[in-house]
This record gives C-alpha cells, structure tokens and sequence, in this order.
C-alpha cells in the first residue's frame, strides 16, 4: 500500500495546513512584559517585525501605556534592581540609556544605589578573586575587572586601598615576622 492510496496522505509538495494562530501586537507585548519589565523602545525593537500595518505598533503600546502595563519607571527600577548585585553605575547607566530611558529618570533611580556602590563593588570582587592583589599585575588586572563592571575609579582604588608591597619590603615584612617568632 502506498502512501498516496492511504487515508489522509497524499503525494502532493505542500499539504493543506491551518494557518497557526498569530497572537495580535498587544498579545505578544502581554507576553514580552510578563516574562520581565520592559521598555517602550525594547517592545518596539523587539515587535517591528510583526507590524503589518504602520502605526498599529504605536497604538498598540499607547493603550498597555495608558492602562498602566508599560511603565518606564517601573523597568529603571527593575534593570536597576536586577543588575546592580553585579555591576556598577556607569554600566546601568548605560544599559538604560540602550534601552531607551530618559536621562532624569536615570539619574534618579541610581541615585538610590550611590550609598551601596562600594560595598556592592566589594561583593564582586569577592565573588571573582577573594584574595589580596600580591603585586601591581594582580591590582591592576582586578581594577581593570571592576572598571570593567561599570564601577568608578575612585570605588576601585577604595576596594583595592591595601598597598601592594614591593619585594624588598616583603622581605623586610617576613624578617620582622622570623624576629617576632624567634622571641617567643
């Protein structure tokens, strides 16, 4: 029995399929937001490729605006509070920006986050290296970790301030060790 002589199964190049259904602008921009708090640029980059007709997408995102489910104060605060465990203000500076927040609004929700910058920028480094930098290499590849992370100068130099002896002092370091050792 061939294919073409059973039930339901024909030789032809493209069977006869449903259209799948297609969720509508807002529908997708439903399901976008309540995965995570996004921004109007965000939907709009993220959504374009949808659009059949031009301006349903600005429609579509004026009603979720209008009915409280887009918020662009509530997504600063989202990025701000899911990111700022590993990186500094300047990197959430500009990650917002990307995402299309007004430059106010940025300087307002990480102005919460300036009293907790270096203890935050300590968490980090603890979680990465957890050791004292025993030389210049090793301090200036961790600073350079940091400055990478999007934490000021000035941070990095408070979270890396123990002083990198040089080895002539670590040797005299060592003697007055074996000195106090011996006494005792």
């Amino acid at each position: 029995m061939s294919a073409s002589d059973r039930p339901g199964l024909s030789n032809s190049p493209e069977p006869s399929r449903k259209p799948a259904f297609q969720p509508s602008l807002k529908g997708r921009a439903l399901r976008l937001l309540s995965q995570r708090e996004h921004t109007r640029r965000e939907l709009e980059r993220k959504l374009a490729r949808f659009e059949e007709e031009p301006g349903t997408l600005a429609q579509a995102l004026d009603e979720l605006q209008a009915r409280g489910f887009l918020d662009e104060r509530r997504a600063a605060e989202s990025l701000a509070h899911r990111r700022a465990s590993a990186y500094g203000a300047a990197r959430l500076r500009q990650e917002m920006q990307d995402k299309g927040l007004d430059r106010a609004l940025i300087t307002q929700t990480l102005a919460g986050l300036q009293d907790s910058e270096e203890a935050r920028a300590r968490q980090v480094w603890q979680r990465r290296f957890d050791a004292i930098p025993v030389d210049a290499k090793d301090r200036a590849r961790q600073g350079r970790f940091l400055l990478s992370r999007g934490f000021s100068g000035d941070v990095v130099r408070r979270v890396l301030s123990i002083q990198v002896l040089e080895p002539e002092d670590r040797e005299l370091g060592s003697e007055c060790l074996d000195d106090r050792n011996s006494k005792s």
